[in-house]
């Protein structure tokens, strides 16, 4: 068997895959007769950028995390400081991961930063628990919202089975991985209606939510601070309800090496979006409040819906339609930036290479789609909306700790490194510190999801000496991955 050049075309059709030496293809390079050079080309403007980032942030969190913050902070006042706390600290990751971007111009986000600082194994870690926990619960936890607000509109008067959730949920995943192996451009396009749809939603909220306010009805945010106190115990959970609402801003990084003059263009589109969805979190809370009383979102399983049911009259069904196409467009987004992870993690040795390989006609990242189908779905079946944001949040926020502490260790490792875009330090290291020490809390908050989050973790450790540094495989094992990289599809 020959195996194939490092980056080829081939004119009938077949698969594209990266180089496992950690180099993008050449621009100068000839190619053979018959062959074409295939790399990535800088597209992102500040506009995308800016798109890119508030398009992948506002998705399910707004619609789902009120509750979640709620339950854990015990008041109308606290959680509205969590939502702003939240996204100012969003805000301070946001502008290290800026500064990560501009130093380090590469794509790949949380695991090309940790590869610089920290060395291949947590690296390979980070993209391990990607794989495993992050990115099929991410797609679970965005899936089930979808399966909900669709199916709202049809049981307005009594509770949706949960069964009928997650079969719903499962033809939404089901659509989104054949959409985003069929067609890039198709992808693209159905992502630009469903970023109005998400906007439109969050706007059908907020202007009723003013207009109440400016008609006096502020009676659920007297006494703002009155209810059940918040526990040590309960604080790290609504922290990850209302991170994971932000959780989004880092994607620009995962795609560096497309973006056009990233030293401008990456802190730019980081700022205007981050001051955007800060604002528009913040007053969608404020609407809530308006309408529905503290009690009344605990109860509420689809807190928009609710909202929209009170002020909106016949319309209101026009909310959850809106909301779920928020969703998916939430599924799609991620589902495209993390093949975008897995090219990078592959070329670098840390992935088989099929798993970065893309379809030529298609250019879609088939083989990396196959792969998180089945994951997806045993998250699905295996857990509810709260206890797989808890599992997932866990090793997200870890690992994005430990990025931006890399950047502080740097500054002191290579002060000569260039940096065009520099924040003062107290940014980082309060960062790092509050992910931290609420990763930790949340083993004592929630030891079962938190701890089955930090096993699998942990298996990264014998994954990366059994896959990438034992030589002496037996050759059974070796000749499964030679025909793994090297069979043509």
């Amino acid at each position: 068997m020959v195996k194939k050049p490092v980056v080829s075309t081939i004119s009938s059709g077949g698969y594209l895959q990266g180089n496992v030496n950690g180099k993008l293809p050449s621009l100068g390079g000839k190619e053979p007769p018959g062959q074409e050079k295939v790399v990535l080309k800088k597209k992102i403007t500040l506009l995308r950028g800016i798109s890119i980032i508030i398009g992948t942030i506002i998705g399910a969190g707004i619609f789902i995390s009120p509750k979640g913050v709620l339950q854990n902070t015990g008041s109308v006042g606290m959680s509205l400081i969590i939502w702003t706390v939240c996204g100012v600290l969003s805000l301070f990751g946001a502008l290290s991961y800026a500064e990560l971007g501009t130093s380090i111009k590469k794509s790949g986000g949380h695991y090309t930063y940790i590869l610089e600082v920290f060395g291949p194994l947590p690296a390979f870690v980070r993209v391990w628990v990607e794989l495993l926990i992050i990115r099929p619960a991410a797609t679970a936890v965005i899936s089930l919202a979808f399966g909900r607000y669709i199916l709202e509109p049809f049981f307005i008067q009594c509770e949706i089975p949960e069964l009928a959730i997650k079969l719903i949920t499962a033809v939404g995943i089901t659509v989104v991985m054949v959409l985003n192996s069929m067609s890039v451009s198709w992808s693209a396009r159905i992502q630009i209606f469903l970023t109005f749809c998400k906007l439109t939603a969050i706007l059908i909220i907020i202007v009723p939510g003013v207009m109440q306010l400016i008609k006096g009805q502020t009676q659920h945010f007297q006494d703002a601070f009155s209810g059940r106190d918040a526990s040590i115990m309960g604080l790290p959970l609504a922290f990850y309800y209302g991170m994971y609402a932000y959780a989004g801003w880092f994607y620009l990084n995962f795609v560096t090496e497309e973006v056009e003059n990233p030293e401008k263009t990456i802190p730019l589109a980081i700022c205007i979006s981050m001051a955007i969805v800060t604002t528009g979190y913040v007053l969608t809370n404020v609407a809530y409040f308006t309408t529905i009383s503290a009690e009344e979102l605990l109860l509420s399983n689809a807190v928009a819906v609710t909202f929209s049911e009170r002020l909106l009259g016949n319309f209101s069904l026009a909310v959850p339609i809106f909301v779920a196409l928020s969703c998916f467009g939430s599924m799609n987004g991620g589902v495209f930036a993390v093949s975008r992870l897995f090219y990078v993690a592959s070329r670098e040795g840390h992935l088989p290479e099929i798993l970065s390989m893309i379809h030529v006609r298609k250019h879609t990242p088939l083989p990396a789609v196959i792969v998180l189908h089945p994951l997806t779905m045993i998250m699905l079946f295996s857990g509810d909306l709260y206890s797989l944001l808890n599992f997932l949040s866990f090793a997200r926020w870890l690992f994005i700790g430990l990025a931006v502490a890399g950047l502080i260790y740097l500054r002191y490792k290579r002060p000569e490194m260039h940096r065009p875009f520099k924040v003062p330090l107290f940014i980082p290291a309060l960062f790092s510190f509050t992910c931290l020490f609420m990763v930790a809390l949340s083993l004592y908050s929630d030891p079962f999801s938190t701890g089955i989050g930090f096993i699998i973790t942990l298996t990264g450790v014998p994954a990366y000496y059994l896959f990438i540094i034992w030589d002496k495989k037996p050759k059974w094992f070796r000749r499964m991955s030679e025909r793994t990289t090297s069979n043509d599809p």
